[in-house]
């Protein structure tokens, strides 16, 4: 009593010491008394239910309260005394009494816990700070009273409750705000006893396993969420000499917990006794709990001697120091299985898989609150790298799926915040882990591959893990290819082969789907190719010493994984080879310049050192050769090696991981031998020379065959290994601890000499560890990767495929509607990538396996089709899929357009597609016409279809075809559409509307030219009829609806035209000269090849020609089919002409248009049309030219000449032909003008040239039946003729003119009249009496030109003859008296005029042959007495001259 009345008086004085003032945030000092008061009341009250609390009698019978009850009394007393501000107040005065009843062991259970309910409540009142007195010895009092907790146990549900509530103020005192005075030791002292009641509640109740646990887990996240405030110091290492050394050497040693020598279940070495009176031990159940408190597994410092400094360590304010502990800690009950002989991987359920669950979560929640920070501690770092992960890496093949899940849990987190430190357990894990168990064929049970699946697909959906798999791994040589194998894997996992879809299928679909979206997402932001870094191989270059300058730039390390990936490449075909034949491998890697041309020793030891899947079994017998140059490779492979502060067993087993060691004695010597030198040059300190590391490791090698071989019966001991050891080092003895440790290393860890096949790690053993860290000392820096597609094309390469594949399979067998979606996610990511990478093959290969899935394809009748496709989700979902990645990724489908345009003809046949698909847009302003009413025809035309002469088809279009569903007679049970089946049309109309299928054609001109001319083709053949020629009604069909499309698509792509014309021209030209029936297909392609010419002229001057060219397919029509259809492509031709008369400016085009225009002369329906269109031409000359002169008038002459019709038309056609003369003379005219006398020469004679044709044609028609087109083609010819005056014809044009035209005419006609009778020629002699007067008129007119031409004579006399000849005809069997009149009235005319023009004149001294004698002869044949009427005063002469 005493002595507290002293310790009160002492908090007094100390008390008014103090002149702090109360700051913010504090209760009221008088709330807080009270709140105390009242605890003090609870204790008192209950220690009041004992008799025992009530009096004490000492020993000199003076009755006196206990200690106890004076304590809490005394404080009670004092509480409401204190004047000073609270946080002035030592809390050690009011904690005290209760403190004292929680560590009395006279207390029982119901004092206790009341007791630690104040403490609890005093703690989360906040009175307690950093700023309150005294506040490091209060809390550390706190710490140690509870953890030092006594008390007496009445009953196991009081018991239950202290622990609770011990519970509660340890994690208050690490909650609090002065939680930061407390030191590490009482942190580890908080961490061990809690996990102790967390162990001893095992024995307890359901309630307090719960409490325990959820303690222990909030004190690891409260501790490990201070982490990234702590600085990276001194402190942050208990002992800074760790290194791999002692990592690798760990594997010889017991586990850290077992050298903590801790009794009766005291958790704190430092506070021995300070202990829980009820004990642990005795209340565990478990094996596994047992292991643990007898080996007293508890927080120490790692199991060695402490020293001072580690001592000041703990009892610093609290950091690193303990969180190295406690994570320490937590690994290590990892290794609980380890010490017990458990293996996770072959026990199933007997297996007691709480405690590594509960030390995962623990580890895991220290992982999430810690984050990045570990990496700045690079002792709690080691622990991850090592222990940690290699416990993972046990623990990861548990058969438990919850171990398995929180595992990966574990490494998400690690891969999220510590990849950088962590490459090559990463590639572990993956390869002996996820890889091993998501496979049934290794054995994992189907709960295993499920959950190592999910942790796969959670990977796989962070952004850039598989781009920094592929960075990290399957571009470094010396890694497995974790990308490609986990494509692969997801991939095959995809396929349900021979089953029905599991959970396992969707969620690999679910991973590959996440990369192939996450690459669409960083679409755009990189790199299209990594082709731009070329790799040079004309000459070798050492590959294992390329070199990155800046692993944190991409433009530095792009390039360099690229160059890597390249070189990779080249060495896994080179180790193929090499496997193969190890000479021709080294050939082969030499004529690569993977290997010098002339072999080094270092260059082939890297090369075996370094190179992924050789075989090492070849590795092992070349290393062993006893050829000198394969000696030579030994030494420096081992020069490869760093054994630098290793055991000789680590080395050992290093050495041997990357071969097998033969098994040829002589070769096993030489390669120890290589080793031994290697090693001892590195690790002298216990070695006296190279031949006792080799001694040593014979003696290795086979203590490791003796332990772990089968056969062996009697092992060898310890003591025969230091026996068979004595004197090896120099003629001295090898420590026997030295020796101790490698025979239990050795017998704990077997030396495995005949690895597994093939790549990675199939199953991680202790020696691939100690390899494993030894080269994670090498290795490259791992490379985080942006969110950039630096990688994405080289990665979408590989995975494509598979990807497509494994999607469609799925779909294939899908029969949820969420599956389906998810499928189509993937295939629209697929597509997106393709088609900006520009990969037409993937694209392709898409479209072909989306258009397999829609059922409308099954050859099924049409109604059951419809409602088939509308019935079927999947068939409709991949129906707009397909026309969706068409209309947005068009421009990347090549051969992909026959898989598309077959979906679209099974559409068509079904009906479900619009009337008009494929649209013609019409810009109305780009065709120029005088006329608004002309303009409005012609773009009527252009936007409708010439109607069809042929049978009419069957209706179609969706309700079309329901209407007949509607309307079929009662007589068939169907007729009437069910419910469903209305449903199902209106689901098949939607699904056609929202795929917009006639966008692919109307807007195809914006596709690329490849993706054009490939949906061309397409087109072109589907609608190619059957060599066959048995063509039935829906071929029919499907060719018209083709060529309809490649038509649409002809005019929408105008500005291209080059690129489709000869395909669509080759096109058409088959089906017109291969038809010989009218059928809807010909006439397609008829007056299509006649909108593409109306549609393109007035834009394509450059093809005008061949445009106008192709219409002379018209003239190869069957008969059939030209009478079938003249008249209509008369009335297109009009219209074409029409339209771009001022567009036809080559002879070529005009002859095609004039040659169609001749034709319709000859038919009845279509001379109209045809006429009208040559009058449009020849009317005013507007649209005559020199090209079309000759062309036109040969067709206005077909006119004439034609019965068809009325007198007319013929008659016109001539006066047509008539006035074209004066273009002539307008074209002669402008012909002078020209500068060149050359070039005006040549357009004269041109234009001579085409009077004289029509003449010509003037002249056939003068000899035309009908008199009146007779007689008006003479008065026509009269025009021509006299018209030539201004067209300056030369002379030697006119004597053509007159002897083939003119003379020719007269005689023609003297041979008809002469012939033929009247019926056949009505009124010949009106016609001969015309052409005299036009002969005698264009002579008149003309003898002055014609006088000058040399052989005038001769034109003249063939004049005379012809009027000679007129005088002696016949008309119907008697001269033509008016004929009698008319030729010598004529003749005198000219006669008259020759004279008086001088022309005409007697000549001296003739011959006989002169002018003058030559027309007197014919002249007195005609008319004797001329002569004396013209030339009267020379008649006497003349007689006489004749006499």
């Amino acid at each position: 009593m005493g002595h507290i009345k002293m310790q009160m008086q002492t908090g007094m004085n100390a008390i008014e010491d103090q002149s702090l003032q109360c700051g913010a945030g504090y209760p009221n000092k008088t709330t807080i008394a009270c709140m105390i008061n009242a605890e003090i009341g609870a204790v008192l009250a209950v220690m009041r239910r004992n008799v025992r609390w009530g009096v004490h009698y000492m020993s000199d019978d003076d009755q006196s309260e206990h200690f106890l009850v004076q304590s809490l009394k005394a404080l009670r007393r004092q509480i409401f005394s204190w004047q000073n501000q609270w946080h002035t107040i030592n809390p050690m005065l009011y904690l005290q009494p209760f403190l004292d009843v929680i560590q009395s062991d006279e207390t029982g259970a119901p004092i206790t816990g009341v007791a630690l309910s104040s403490v609890y409540k005093i703690l989360t009142l906040d009175v307690i700070d950093q700023n309150t007195v005294n506040v490091v010895d209060t809390m550390h009092l706190v710490v140690d009273a509870v953890t030092s907790c006594r008390f007496e146990v009445t009953d196991p549900g009081s018991e239950e409750v202290v622990l609770m509530k011990i519970l509660q103020v340890l994690l208050a005192c690490v909650k609090s705000k002065a939680s930061l005075a407390l030191c590490n030791q009482h942190i580890c002292t908080i961490v061990n006893t809690c996990f102790r009641i967390v162990h001893q509640a095992g024995t307890k109740g359901e309630l307090l396993q719960r409490i325990a646990r959820y303690t222990m887990h909030e004190l690891v996240r409260c501790i490990f969420s201070h982490l990234q405030d702590m600085d990276n110091t001194k402190r942050d290492l208990i002992n800074e000499s760790t290194t791999i050394k002692q990592e690798a050497s760990g594997l010889n040693n017991e586990h850290a917990s077992e050298s903590s020598q801790l009794e009766n279940g005291n958790l704190n070495p430092i506070y021995d006794d300070q202990r829980l009176s009820t004990g642990i031990a005795s209340s565990t159940a478990s094996v596994v709990t047992e292991t643990v408190m007898d080996g007293n597994t508890a927080i120490a410092i790692s199991g060695k001697e402490t020293d001072p400094h580690e001592l000041q360590l703990m009892t610093e304010p609290y950091g690193v120091p303990c969180m190295v502990e406690i994570f320490h800690f937590l690994c290590s009950l990892l290794n609980v299985v380890e010490h017990v002989g458990i293996n996770p991987r072959s026990n199933t359920i007997a297996y007691d898989e709480d405690v590594p669950l509960f030390a995962l979560t623990l580890i895991n929640s220290a992982i999430e609150l810690g984050g990045p920070s570990f990496r700045r501690h690079p002792r709690l770092l080691s622990l991850i790298q090592d222990e940690l992960f290699q416990n993972i890496m046990q623990f990861g093949l548990s058969m438990s799926p919850l171990v398995l899940s929180m595992v990966c849990s574990i490494v998400l987190n690690l891969y999220h915040h510590l990849r950088t430190e962590l490459k090559l357990q990463l590639e572990a894990f993956f390869s002996c882990v996820i890889l091993r168990l998501a496979q049934s064929k290794y054995g994992s049970s189907y709960p295993q591959q499920e959950a190592a699946m999910e942790a796969l697909v959670d990977f796989c959906r962070q952004k850039t893990f598989m781009v920094e798999m592929y960075a990290n791994f399957d571009c470094d040589i010396t890694c497995s290819n974790v990308f490609e194998e986990v494509a692969n894997l997801l991939s095959r996992s995809a396929f349900p082969v021979n089953n029905p879809l599991s959970s396992i299928h969707v969620l690999a679909l679910d991973g590959l789907i996440a990369i192939m979206q996450g690459m669409a997402e960083r679409i755009g932001t990189g790199s299209v190719s990594s082709e731009h870094s070329l790799v040079n191989f004309e000459e070798y270059t050492p590959f294992w010493m390329e070199k990155c300058e800046n692993f944190d730039d991409p433009k530095d390390w792009i390039p360099f994984v690229c160059r890597r990936k390249f070189f990779k490449r080249r060495l896994m075909i080179g180790a193929d080879h090499f496997n193969r034949d190890v000479k021709k491998g080294l050939e082969f890697l030499q004529a690569t310049h993977l290997l010098p041309d002339k072999l080094d020793p270092q260059s082939v030891a890297c090369f075996l050192r370094y190179t992924v899947g050789l075989d090492k079994n070849l590795i092992g017998d070349f290393l062993g050769n006893h050829d000198e140059f394969c000696v030579e490779v030994l030494h420096e492979f081992a020069r490869t090696f760093d054994f630098q502060d290793m055991t000789l067993d680590t080395a050992l087993r290093l050495f041997l991981e990357s071969f097998r060691l033969p098994g040829e004695s002589q070769k096993i010597h030489r390669v120890l031998e290589a080793f031994s030198e290697r090693y001892y040059e590195q690790s002298q300190h216990i070695l006296a020379n190279k031949d006792a590391a080799l001694v040593l490791s014979y003696s290795i090698i086979m203590l490791n065959t003796d332990h772990h071989n089968v056969q062996v019966k009697k092992k060898m001991t310890e003591g025969d290994f230091i026996r068979n050891n004595r004197r090896i080092n120099g003629g001295n003895d090898l420590p026997q601890e030295f020796l101790s440790e490698i025979y239990h290393s050795i017998c704990k860890n077997e030396i495995r000499t005949t690895p597994e096949p093939g790549f990675g790690f199939p199953e991680m053993t202790p020696s691939r560890w100690i390899s494993l860290m030894y080269k994670l000392k090498k290795t490259t820096p791992f490379i985080v990767s942006d969110s950039r597609a630096h990688l994405d094309y080289d990665m979408f390469v590989i995975l494509s495929g598979p990807t497509i594949a494994a999607i469609s399979v799925v779909f294939d067998n899908a029969e949820n509607e969420e599956v389906c979606q998810i499928c189509f996610d993937g295939f629209f990511a697929v597509a997106k990538i393709s088609a900006y990478y520009h990969l037409e093959n993937v694209l392709n290969d898409l479209v072909a396996c989306l258009c397999k899935f829609i059922t409308i394809l099954d050859p099924l009748p049409a109604d059951e089709s419809i409602i088939a496709f509308g019935e079927d989700t999947k068939a409709r979902m991949a129906t707009e899929t397909v026309f969706t990645i068409a209309n947005s990724y068009g421009d990347y489908i090549c051969t992909g357009w026959r898989n598309i345009l077959d979906c679209i003809l099974r559409l068509h046949k079904l009906g479900l597609l619009p009337t008009r698909l494929a649209s013609e847009v019409v810009d109305e302003l780009d065709i120029s016409t005088e006329n608004g009413r002309e303009k409005h025809n012609l773009s009527s035309f252009s936007l409708s279809r010439p109607p069809s002469i042929s049978t009419p088809k069957r209706s179609s279009g969706l309700m079309s075809r329901f209407s007949q569903l509607l309307y079929f007679g009662t007589e068939e049970a169907r007729s009437i559409p069910t419910e469903e089946q209305l449903v199902a049309h209106q689901q098949a109309m939607e699904t056609i509307q929202k795929c917009h299928i006639g966008n692919i054609f109307t807007e195809s001109k914006f596709l690329q030219a490849g993706s054009l001319m490939q949906l061309a083709r397409a087109l072109i053949n589907a609608g190619v009829r059957p060599p066959n020629g048995n063509i039935i009604h829906e071929d029919e069909e499907t060719s018209v609806f083709c060529l309809d499309l490649l038509i649409a698509i002809t005019l929408n792509n105008r500005d291209r035209i080059g690129l489709l014309w000869n395909g669509v021209y080759e096109h058409i030209s088959n089906i017109v000269q291969s038809t010989v029936m009218p059928c809807p297909l010909v006439e397609r392609a008829v007056f299509g090849l006649l909108r593409i010419c109306h549609r393109l002229l007035p834009y394509k001057e450059n093809i005008a020609d061949e445009l106008l060219k192709s219409l002379q397919l018209l003239l190869k029509l069957d008969a059939h089919v030209a009478d079938a259809y003249y008249e209509q492509i008369t009335q297109e031709v009009s219209r074409l002409v029409k339209a771009n008369a001022s567009h036809i400016r080559s002879q070529l085009g005009w002859r095609t248009i004039t040659s169609l225009l001749s034709i319709t002369a000859r038919h009845l329906e279509s001379a109209e049309a045809g006429f009208d269109t040559l009058s449009f031409i020849m009317s005013d000359g507007t649209y005559l030219l020199p090209s079309n002169y000759v062309l036109c008038v040969d067709a206005a002459r077909q006119f004439a000449e034609s019965h068809v019709g009325q007198v007319e038309r013929s008659v016109v056609a001539l006066d047509h032909m008539a006035a074209s003369v004066h273009c002539l003379e307008r074209w002669s005219h402008d012909a002078k003008q020209a500068s060149k006398e050359e070039e005006v020469e040549n357009m004269l004679q041109d234009i001579g040239d085409m009077w004289l044709r029509l003449v010509h044609g003037l002249r056939k028609v003068c000899l035309d039946q009908r008199e009146e087109v007779r007689n008006h083609a003479l008065l026509s010819l009269q025009k021509c003729l006299t018209g030539a005056v201004g067209i300056h014809i030369p002379p030697d044009l006119w004597l053509q003119c007159y002897d083939q035209a003119i003379f020719t005419l007269m005689d023609d006609l003297l041979e008809i009249a002469q012939a033929y009778s009247q019926k056949d020629y009505r009124n010949i002699e009106g016609t001969l009496i015309l052409a005299l007067k036009i002969l005698s008129k264009v002579q008149l007119q003309l003898v002055q030109e014609l006088s000058q031409l040399p052989d005038f004579c001769k034109l003249w006399l063939g004049v005379l003859s012809r009027m000679e000849n007129y005088m002696k005809v016949k008309v119907r069997g008697r001269r033509s008296e008016k004929l009698q009149e008319l030729v010598p009235e004529l003749l005198k005319n000219t006669l008259l005029v020759l004279k008086s023009g001088g022309i005409l004149e007697q000549s001296s001294g003739s011959d006989g042959n002169s002018l003058w004698e030559l027309t007197w002869l014919h002249v007195k044949n005609i008319a004797p007495s001329l002569e004396s009427e013209v030339f009267p005063e020379q008649d006497t002469a003349f007689a006489a001259q004749i006499d």
